[in-house]
């Protein structure tokens, strides 16, 4: 099969980063070919070198054996490479024949030819099967069709190279299936396509080749058939399967108190926004449950149902016992839940308050505007809880913006600490803070456990999660696939589950 493109030794770093090292990447006409790693591996920063939105630093690329500069998005279409991205970028107010030949809409003596372009997009249309009237208004679309009417521009363009960047996180399977074959009738027209996912189902239903990068690094490039499903997982973890993490004995100390009801439980829960299929789960005090899988399999979103952040359709949640309704979050946290959530930039601090302020807000909220906690009180509340997390910081006035990423995130777990919640969930605590307060922070989750609480704790990081979990949920594909514990609880059985070999 012919090399469609090329892309050799290619370097990126951003001031104290070094985002890709090396990185080579190859394209056959006609192939399908996966582009697998977690998160922070690089690949989004390859792709965006090849797209022209940034520019190398170091390697070459060629397109059908011819070298070529790629200096912006422009030069990468001029190339023959179209992109379409998770989020559809067409205009919903707009027809289906409007996106698809947009800014190059056919003419006649200057004027637009609706007749033609209908015409045109009719042809189109049909030649990709896609069954929809050119006529019909975008917004109008089912995200399915949105994503193929965006693949069908694309390709319009004399695409050679086609990047689809998780083309199918909101899709339903039904409509899966059908993108999937559209990618198969343009693989058979020989356009070399690039597939962006982190379902690992859908690599094996679609693709020839697999390519994982970790770190900024290539691990490997692979024919699909030749790589089993625990071999990749644990290509993109970086652990080899005997590679075995022993468990400290603070975490072997903790003793879930079974002789009441569960703190939480989950009946079939499931939100509409998420997608994650109906779970069950029981969480109780004394124990840290973690939640494992690869990024995109549903870990966060099944916490934020629980929570409220996406609000449940389906099933129930116990608390003590007692059926309860969590609307939103402020519901939760009444009901003694906290939430530190993954991206702490945008979900967490508030940039331009100062630390105290950041610390009392949750206590504040959950005693209401009517209730309002004195200077002096928060002055105290944020002294006691700088000095217990050992928050670096001039001030307790000092913005929260200038404080690095790991104190930062100290405060934000100060903030919910001082609320006192019984359940506490910890999506990402320790993601790009130093290892000593890695350390710290995983501490005071075994303390806090130690003390009655229950906590439900995610990390990327599987050598963490045996550090500090007592029990382990899986997750696969927005499902909830299985629980381990006891002596399940080990590297080559959790990559094992989460490729979908069982607890074997």
């Amino acid at each position: 099969m012919d090399c469609v493109l090329s892309m050799t030794g290619i370097g990126k770093s951003f001031p104290g980063v070094r985002a890709l090292h090396k990185v080579d990447f190859s394209l056959r006409r006609g192939e399908i070919h996966a582009l697998m790693g977690e998160n922070g591996a690089g690949k989004s920063t390859l792709i965006k070198v090849l797209t022209g939105v940034y520019i190398k630093d170091e390697g070459s690329i060629t397109i059908e054996e011819k070298p070529v500069v790629i200096r912006s998005p422009q030069d990468a279409q001029k190339c023959g490479i179209s992109t379409v991205y998770q989020e559809v970028n067409l205009c919903p107010n707009l027809t289906v024949m409007e996106n698809l030949f947009l800014d190059r809409e056919p003419r006649t003596m200057g004027l637009i030819s609706w007749r033609k372009m209908r015409g045109m997009a009719a042809a189109l249309l049909e030649k990709l099967h896609i069954q929809v009237s050119p006529s019909a208004q975008l917004d109008n679309c089912s995200i399915a069709i949105q994503q193929m009417i965006a693949i069908a521009r694309a390709v319009s363009v004399d695409c050679k190279v086609l990047i689809l960047d998780e083309p199918t996180s909101s899709l339903d399977e039904d409509e899966v299936q059908k993108l999937f074959a559209l990618m198969r009738q343009l693989k058979a027209e020989g356009v070399g396509i690039i597939f962006i996912t982190h379902f690992l189902e859908q690599v094996y239903d679609i693709c020839d080749r697999i390519t994982v990068l970790r770190n900024g690094e290539l691990v490997g490039e692979y024919e699909v058939e030749k790589l089993p499903r625990l071999q990749l997982v644990a290509r993109m973890m970086g652990k080899d399967l005997d590679d075995l993490a022993s468990l400290t004995a603070e975490r072997d100390e903790l003793r879930p108190i079974d002789n009441e009801a569960p703190l939480v439980e989950a009946r079939e829960l499931s939100s509409g926004f998420s997608r994650v299929a109906p779970f069950n789960i029981a969480l109780r005090k004394g124990e840290v449950v973690g939640f494992s899988g690869l990024l995109g399999s549903g870990r966060s979103e099944l916490v934020r149902a629980i929570y409220g952040a996406d609000r449940a359709v389906h099933g129930n949640l116990f608390i003590k016992g007692k059926n309860i309704k969590i609307k939103n979050p402020l519901d939760a946290m009444k009901q003694g839940m906290a939430y530190l959530p993954e991206d702490r930039k945008s979900d967490g601090i508030i940039a331009e308050l100062s630390v105290r302020e950041n610390i009392i807000i949750a206590l504040q909220a959950k005693r209401g505007l009517f209730n309002r906690l004195s200077k002096k009180e928060t002055e105290k509340y944020a002294d006691e809880y700088i000095a217990l997390l050992n928050i670096k910081t001039a001030s307790r006035e000092t913005p929260i913006k200038s404080l690095s990423g790991g104190n930062q995130q100290k405060a934000i777990l100060a903030r919910w600490l001082l609320t006192n919640p019984e359940f506490m969930i910890l999506d990402e605590p320790t993601r790009g803070i130093d290892i000593g307060t890695k350390t710290e922070i995983q501490k005071l989750i075994l303390k806090l456990a130690s003390e009655g609480k229950s906590v439900a704790f995610i990390s990327s990081e599987i050598d963490e999660m045996l550090r500090t979990c007592s029990r382990m949920v899986v997750m696969r594909d927005r499902n909830k696939i299985g629980e381990l514990a006891g002596k399940d609880i080990n590297q080559e059985t959790i990559m094992r589950t989460i490729a979908g070999g069982g607890h074997g």
